[in-house]
């Protein structure tokens, strides 16, 4: 009898134990690989309050942050943005294999290199590491993950060359290298980008040297190259067959005859000011639908072209030159 007591007191102990142990949720979708990966980025992260629903006895699928794909249930998006966290990129992110999205942006506390980790990704299309305090170099590795489609490392402290590899990319669509620190000059394998033309935002870093003469095949539809230390003859990118609809080459040291050249007809902006560049406005800028236009501070001389939108734009797109002249401007003498 005693023996039989003892029993169901045990039992009932044990059956009160596993009532309050917590548990997963019988219908958890998470793989448990994936979150046992998502549980060490956060601790390697310091544990932030933007991670606070990464709760080990929920279902990772449901985290902010994190996205699963509907089939198999594989972490494919991991987007920390814009909050209180401080620390460098963990190596662990390497190990979320089916990544196709890794965003880390607008976070100013973080800090090292681009770990290369993310080499492993395979499946990575859009990466965006932006906004941040990053530093070293931009990491060859980027031209292996040949599904990107989207690569984004721009307001960083990024140091040194542009990586000519990145043109093997055969997929991508869009690259901005833009507000970094980096040098030396625009990769001539930029020029033969193995795929389609990817838009190219390099502006406000402090590259140098010449446009490399394959940019004469070179189609973005955006192309923005401003506040650098870019010289020589623009005028080999610049020509009617191109479909390029917006380009910046402000700020920069570009010298050339502008009279000479044919724009594409399907600008709608285009910013020259303060670099060097001579001649007259050609006519045919005439026929162009801009709905943007900068020339200022150059060695531009003659009279402005009458018709299309040239008269449309203020005073302040064509001053500072050395001689142009007529409307908007004062009229030739």
């Amino acid at each position: 009898m005693e023996i039989s007591k003892l029993f169901l007191l045990s039992s009932s102990l044990l059956v009160l134990l596993l009532a309050n142990r917590p548990c997963p949720s019988l219908s958890e979708r998470c793989n448990p690989k994936d979150k046992k990966v998502l549980l060490r980025i956060k601790k390697d992260l310091n544990n932030p309050y933007l991670l606070a629903s990464w709760d080990p006895n929920t279902d990772c699928c449901g985290w902010y942050c994190v996205k699963c794909d509907r089939t198999t249930h594989r972490i494919n998006s991991l987007t920390i943005f814009s909050g209180q966290l401080s620390g460098q990129i963990p190596d662990a992110v390497g190990d979320l294999p089916f990544l196709e999205t890794l965003i880390f942006r607008k976070l100013s506390n973080l800090t090292g290199q681009i770990p290369g980790a993310i080499s492993k990704l395979k499946y990575l299309k859009m990466v965006r590491l932006s906004w941040t305090n990053l530093s070293g170099p931009v990491p060859a590795f980027f031209s292996e993950l040949k599904n990107l489609t989207y690569l984004d490392l721009s307001f960083n402290n990024l140091t040194g060359p542009i990586p000519g590899s990145l043109s093997l990319l055969p997929n991508l669509g869009a690259l901005h290298l833009d507000r970094n620190h980096l040098t030396g000059p625009i990769p001539d394998s930029f020029g033969k980008f193995a795929g389609s033309t990817p838009d190219l935002y390099l502006s406000h870093n402090q590259l140098s040297g010449k446009i490399p003469y394959s940019f004469r095949g070179y189609d973005p539809t955006v192309i923005d190259l401003s506040r650098n230390k870019l010289e020589g003859d623009l005028s080999i990118f610049l020509n009617s067959n191109k479909s390029t609809q917006i380009a910046d080459f402000s700020r920069n040291l570009f010298q050339f005859d502008i009279s000479r050249v044919e724009f594409p007809k399907s600008l709608t902006s285009l910013d020259l000011s303060h670099n060097k560049i001579a001649g007259g406005l050609p006519e045919m800028m005439t026929s162009l639908d801009l709905q943007f236009l900068n020339v200022s501070y150059n060695r531009l001389c003659g009279k402005i072209p009458v018709g299309g939108k040239l008269q449309s734009f203020a005073y302040d797109s064509y001053f500072h030159n050395r001689c142009l002249c007529g409307a908007p401007l004062p009229s030739c003498k």
